[in-house]
């Protein structure tokens, strides 16, 4: 088997690879190597939705990337996220960027991934390996080598890009799972689910049967939408619960949703995943390799979401990268700057997100977040101001006048 000599070796093509791979292109003139183990086009288990912060990465990255993302027909744009309790209570909750009504998009990741993918394709120093599973990672002292199905590949350093069942993570890294800082997730995309409001708000589900966790529904193109159930995998082990079971009962029989799924149509069967939650500071690097995206367990222990933490993480690794080139350093002591400036950017959010979780594992406390808030102006635009701004959840949580107004305050009715 020809070995082929490369600066990086970036495992997995998914946010986190392509942004690593796309961003080194454009800053550097080292010659990349992408593999992942499928060929693309290729479907990955995931809510599909698209944060603000998303898009503005994918133009921070690349104009040229930007237009064919919003360019591509099969996403709709979604302007807020709906909240419902276990009570029945609900409140949607508008998106608000830069003082102005703001829209996210949900985006099937079969597409959004491979434009990221195609458009890596296009740069003369990235060399893209698809359906090239890798068999073994061997490190020395003078870099590593990976060895796939169909190729043997060289260089001094290596990121694992390649998601939660990272054989980067299981070769190189001291990283293990466990199950409090891990989430359970199944999805199944239908056509035909009615109820979703005009401005095609996500939707998520605080019944009291999954939390720490909540049943999605999200609008897609083409009347489709990608509904899934996720919970905390301690909470799954501890209460014996059949996620499968439970996401087709909640369908069926919940008076919430069931009328919205009378003529629904399933289009194909579950699919399930696991999720790494951000809930733990771990090592997601070392001697001559970086980790990012779900691989690194960067993953929101509220909401779910991602993507936008794989992307940045690619794009942190990046610079990372080319300091390590430019010190001639790839050492573990050398890679600890990406570790600390990976949690100076998230920290923060995973914490607060990590307590907001504990607190939604309590449903009379959601009931009356979501309750208040659809008749107290002030609980209101706190929830809105708290969407946009990790440091409004922050100061909120923090705020006396939050639980006083919460419990005390006499209802005056707003608009939901």
């Amino acid at each position: 088997m020809k070995k082929e000599k490369f600066d990086v070796i970036i495992v997995g093509g998914g946010p986190s690879g392509a942004a690593c791979a796309i961003t080194l292109a454009e800053t550097t003139k080292l010659k990349i190597a992408l593999i992942d183990k499928a060929s693309f086009p290729r479907d990955k288990t995931c809510g599909d939705a698209l944060s603000i912060d998303v898009i503005n990465q994918v133009s921070w990255m690349s104009p040229s990337l930007a237009e064919k993302f919003s360019a591509h027909t099969n996403k709709i744009a979604s302007y807020g996220v709906k909240i419902f309790s276990a009570d029945h209570s609900s409140i949607a909750i508008p998106l608000i960027y830069k003082g102005k009504k703001g829209c996210g998009y949900v985006f099937p990741r079969m597409d959004f991934d491979n434009v990221l993918f195609q458009h890596a394709k296009e740069y003369s120093n990235i060399s893209c390996f698809e359906n090239s599973e890798v068999r073994s990672i061997d490190k020395n002292n003078d870099g590593v080598l990976v060895t796939t199905k169909n190729e043997q590949l060289e260089a001094p350093v290596i990121v694992g890009a390649d998601g939660a069942h990272s054989i980067v993570v299981k070769q190189l890294s001291d990283i293990e799972v466990e199950k409090e800082h891990y989430c359970a997730g199944l999805r199944i995309y239908y056509e035909g689910v009615t109820g979703f409001n005009d401005d095609n708000m996500i939707e998520l589900h605080f019944f009291k049967d999954v939390v720490p966790g909540y049943l999605w529904l999200f609008p897609l193109a083409d009347n489709k939408a990608n509904v899934g159930i996720g919970m905390l995998s301690s909470e799954v082990s501890k209460r014996k619960v059949n996620l499968k079971e439970t996401l087709f009962d909640l369908i069926n029989n919940h008076p919430d949703i069931k009328e919205r799924f009378k003529n629904a149509k399933a289009l194909e069967t579950v699919k399930g995943y696991g999720l790494p939650l951000g809930s733990k500071k771990r090592n997601i690097s070392g001697e001559r390799f970086i980790l990012t995206g779900d691989a690194a367990g960067l993953i929101d222990p509220l909401t779910g979401e991602g993507i936008a933490n794989a992307i940045r993480s690619g794009r942190v690794a990046a610079a990372h990268v080319k300091n390590c080139f430019a010190a001639n350093n790839f050492s573990a002591s050398f890679n600890k700057a990406y570790d600390k400036e990976i949690y100076a950017k998230m920290w923060k959010e995973f914490k607060i997100s990590k307590l907001l979780q504990q607190l939604s594992t309590y449903p009379r406390l959601c009931n009356q977040i979501v309750r208040k808030a659809n008749t107290v102006k002030y609980i209101q635009g706190l929830l809105i101001e708290a969407l946009a701004s990790v440091d409004k959840r922050k100061s909120i949580l923090l705020n006396p006048k939050f639980y006083f107004k919460l419990f005390f305050s006499k209802n005056k009715r707003t608009a939901a």
